[in-house]
């Protein structure tokens, strides 16, 4: 069996920065939004002694608290500005490349094209304005970043085709009038909710482009996304608004395919599905009590996943096949 990795990468989720006292989520649970910094330095910490290749960041990178009136932004430097900067500056002291993705709460915060500049995504597809991009950390081995809220409410302004059709969406699949409600919905319908979205059609041609391009060179492929990507992983209103879809597609490369990571629902969740793909939701800095920690490293061989936990963020071994079979 191979004792060292091909290389390593740090993960972290949910920050959700505030410079507020901390208080609880809808359903209770308490946030803890200073202590928040504190966790992303030990995680940083962390993630350098063990020499990682380079980190990622599951999107929520801020929390809509900072959110300002323009009159505000006007009058003071603007709270969302200063949120973003002190998480940047964090984990610039990594000095390797951190990945992240657009979340709900980033998008309340700041504009898309403000958070593809400032979040590095703008060098990585090529200064287009969606926010999905493709990387090779190592030879035979990609990571695509996927945006899920290409359909979305959230971060296109009123009018915009994307716009439009999550507008028809939620007309469609929500009958509340408050649209990030649930009530009433049913299982898996449950995900059509205002803070959620889903991949477009073009994100879908060229993520299928990507993994075909992956499996003729013989390279493995683990996809990020802010929004879980499997049912068995999450609350039914955690999910990718066209999760179906995004999974037909993966599964149609299996043994390319290997692994799904994602946010979002704050807590950890895992399965692999009949392709064999590993699919794992990690639990948010957010909500990790001072002292605790939340974040993992993953250790990739030849034949096998290592995810090594820290604190609330769980460890886990996933087995690979060969390069494209399951």
């Amino acid at each position: 069996m191979q004792s060292l990795p091909l290389f390593r990468f740090g993960v972290v989720a949910d920050v959700q920065h505030a410079d507020i006292p901390d208080g609880s989520s809808f359903h209770g649970v308490p946030r803890y939004y200073r202590g928040a910094l504190q966790l992303l330095q030990r995680a940083v910490d962390d993630f350098k002694e063990a020499h990682v290749n380079f980190a990622m960041h599951l999107g929520d990178i801020v929390d809509f608290h900072n959110s300002v009136t323009p009159a505000e932004a006007s009058a003071v430097r603007s709270r969302p500005d200063s949120a973003l900067q002190d998480v940047l500056d964090i984990f610039t002291r990594l000095e390797a490349p951190v990945y992240h993705m657009l979340g709900n709460h980033c998008l309340y915060c700041h504009s898309r094209p403000v958070l593809n500049q400032r979040l590095g995504i703008s060098e990585l597809q090529g200064g287009q304005r969606h926010s999905y991009y493709a990387v090779q950390p190592l030879a035979g081995w990609r990571v695509l970043v996927l945006d899920g809220y290409d359909v979305s409410l959230l971060g296109w302004e009123p009018g915009h085709p994307l716009h439009e059709l999550a507008e028809e969406t939620l007309q469609a699949r929500n009958p509340n009038k408050e649209k990030n409600s649930p009530d009433g919905l049913e299982g898996t319908e449950r995900r059509f909710v205002k803070f959620g979205g889903g991949l477009s059609d073009a994100q879908l041609v060229w993520m299928r482009g990507q993994l075909g391009e992956a499996r003729a060179a013989g390279d493995r492929v683990v996809v990020a996304c802010h929004l879980p990507m499997h049912p068995d992983t999450c609350p039914p209103v955690c999910l990718l608004w066209n999760y179906e879809q995004v999974l037909e597609v993966l599964q149609a490369f299996p043994g390319t395919v290997v692994a799904t990571l994602a946010g979002h629902t704050h807590r950890d969740g895992y399965c692999r599905d009949s392709a064999g793909i590993h699919h794992r939701v990690c639990a948010a800095i957010l909500e990790t009590p001072p002292g605790n920690d939340c974040h993992g490293i993953i250790e990739v061989f030849d034949d096998r996943i290592r995810v090594v936990g820290h604190g609330r963020f769980q460890s886990d071994d996933w087995s690979l096949g060969p390069v494209g079979h399951t």
